[in-house]
């Protein structure tokens, strides 16, 4: 006799369980000498060990169905549960390049050779920057990463900040509270985050803090374990900050700083942490740098023009 505790991370358990618990209830005709009990987001399984190790793989492989599509039927119910050769199709079904099933389905995955080094890199090392012209993908790919991580119960939680530079002395009279204040600067990140979490869960996740969307300087005093956290336009932030945004890093955690050199909005008087880091922690093992560039552009075919010609101006 054993024991087991299943962690449903995909979606809502309500639309996994069907109307009524119907779904719910077709998966524990195939295991009858098995209890199931559901309580939200958990189930617990009672009974053969071998028979649990069973379910196990097959919900598992239903949850990588819904994760994928947003739902399940009953003829996915029964192909998945009656399918042997089910287990082998699961690895093809996740897909190695894929790092996250976004919301009706959408694949993504690192799309250019050096957003692949992204991906790479974060594999091996702990701390990556990722610097290069706009719609390279850095933030979009770092924030896949970031709930890959999660998904996978690599991490318990997810970091995203931001320098707010332009916020100073104008917050004061921008409407609302704090939030309202420093949303429109932190929107790039929720944009990403709603590619790939169903709303409900990433409401859920903002709520209970296991996605925390800050400033920067929110940051300071706080040792972040356990965490995937993403620095993003660190461009725009000091050297000071920086380095207290770096120096956060906790046991069993993940940072990727991002951000364009090409679009410094610092005063003049202030040098740019990123371009600081360049030169100090290149070379220093954990720490690794991806250079992306307009050959990694994933927008509109424009933006690899207009980077271009900016390009030129500035070599002049």
């Amino acid at each position: 006799m054993g024991e087991s505790v299943i962690q449903i991370d995909v979606g809502s358990p309500l639309e996994l369980y069907g109307p009524g618990d119907k779904y719910l209830n077709e998966i524990k005709s195939f295991f009858p000498k098995l209890k199931v009990v559901a309580r939200g987001e958990l189930i617990k399984l009672i009974g053969d060990e071998k028979e649990i190790r069973k379910f196990e793989e097959r919900f598992d492989m239903l949850l990588v169905y819904f994760d994928r599509f947003g739902k399940i039927t009953d003829e996915i119910i029964q192909q998945v549960m009656q399918d042997e050769e089910g287990i082998a199709a699961k690895k093809d079904a996740k897909g190695e390049d894929v790092l996250v099933y976004g919301r009706h389905g959408k694949l993504i995955k690192a799309l250019t050779p050096n957003q692949k080094r992204m991906v790479a890199s974060s594999n091996k090392n702990d701390m990556i920057f990722a610097i290069g012209p706009a719609g390279t993908g850095k933030t979009y790919t770092a924030v896949a990463l970031a709930v890959q991580a999660l998904k996978n119960k690599q991490v318990k939680r997810i970091i995203l900040a931001r320098p707010a530079i332009e916020a100073g002395e104008s917050l004061g009279f921008l409407p609302g509270d704090m939030k309202d204040k420093l949303d429109p600067y932190l929107q790039p990140l929720y944009d990403a985050l709603r590619d790939m979490l169903p709303t409900q869960k990433f409401l859920s996740y903002l709520e209970d803090g296991t996605i925390e969307i800050a400033p920067l300087a929110f940051m300071r005093g706080r040792t972040l374990g356990n965490a995937f956290a993403i620095l993003d336009e660190a461009q725009n932030a000091s050297t000071s900050q920086l380095k207290m945004f770096l120096t956060r890093m906790g046991k069993s955690s993940k940072f990727i700083v991002t951000g364009d050199i090409t679009q410094i909005d610092l005063p003049r008087s202030k040098q740019s942490g990123l371009l600081q880091a360049q030169k100090i922690l290149d070379g220093i093992s954990g720490i690794d740098f991806i250079y992306l560039d307009e050959k990694d552009v994933v927008r509109h075919k424009l933006v690899t023009k207009v980077i271009n010609a900016y390009k030129t101006l500035d070599d002049n």
